[in-house]
């Protein structure tokens, strides 16, 4: 599974560089409802209609995919439908092809966590504040896309930790000075007394080092920008979250929507999206 946006992991570093704490915000009234169907946009290496016929038959063959369109000329695939981005792109590259998302749902609706370990190799099981983003391991990533003025579906994935029960959260802040200790409790997201929206549930992961999770949830894109996602196996009432080995943290940015992204090469760097591809899956990126 991937996600490369050129720009965007240049924009994100900056982001953890000038941490800051969200200010709070009015709450809304919701209603919990079921999946809506999106449209998401990726590029796949396609040469001939034979390319995207093969490409095509394996994402109908998930379930929840009503559309999908190919630009040859642009080597563009939209799809349309309720099924995860994750399982999109492993159904595209179950056909030999590599996968890039570019977008999600309309502007100003989409956001992206890439979860890093800031476990220290030494043991001590902290972070300071000097620690190299270079060293990091990427562990997970969370694509979240809004479909509803109420609903928001997040799209989780784990990768290299151990086997077992984990939590997925949203903080209160998005400082990562100190990895996951500096992001502060759950975000509550709305009055004293109500449950926290920022508790997203647990899931398994297996004895593969994999696991995933498909939600949907009551809140708004914009109410977490900027916010720290954390999924871990600690049990929080014992105190301070640590950064152990199976912990896992990035912070909350926007992402584009469905055609809000037509760059092919990286301003920052200068490589193009499949170079830039390559150089976040060698440092672990899904």
């Amino acid at each position: 599974m991937l996600y490369c946006l050129p720009d965007f992991l240049h924009n994100y570093r900056s982001l953890l560089r000038n941490p800051h704490q969200p200010s709070a915000r009015p709450t809304r009234p919701f209603t919990m409802t079921v999946s809506y169907p999106f449209q998401t946009v990726f590029a796949v290496p396609m040469t001939c209609d034979s390319c995207v016929k093969d490409v095509s038959d394996s994402l109908y063959k998930l379930g929840g995919i009503t559309k999908v369109e190919a630009d040859l000329k642009d080597q563009l695939l939209s799809v349309e439908g309720t099924a995860a981005p994750s399982a999109i792109v492993d159904a595209i590259q179950a056909t030999g092809r590599d996968a890039i998302l570019r977008g999600s749902g309309v502007s100003n609706s989409a956001a992206v966590s890439i979860l890093e370990s800031f476990y220290q190799a030494d043991g001590n099981g902290g972070a300071s504040k000097w620690d190299d983003e270079r060293t990091r391991d990427v562990r997970g990533l969370a694509r979240m896309v809004q479909v509803s003025p109420t609903t928001t579906l997040i799209d989780l994935t784990l990768r290299g930790v151990a086997p077992g029960s984990y939590r997925a959260t949203i903080r209160e802040y998005g400082n990562l000075e100190t990895g996951a200790s500096s992001t502060g409790p759950v975000w509550s997201g709305s009055s004293e007394g109500a449950a926290a929206k920022g508790f997203l549930g647990t899931f398994e992961v297996g004895k593969d080092g994999r696991g995933s999770a498909y939600l949907d949830k009551p809140f708004q894109i914009w109410e977490i920008i900027g916010h720290a996602m954390v999924v871990s196996r600690q049990d929080e009432s014992a105190g301070i979250l640590k950064n152990d080995p199976d912990t896992v943290v990035g912070v909350i940015a926007r992402s584009a929507g469905v055609w809000d992204n037509d760059k092919t090469v990286c301003s920052c760097t200068g490589k193009t999206l499949w170079e830039e591809r390559k150089d976040e899956v060698q440092k672990g990126m899904l």
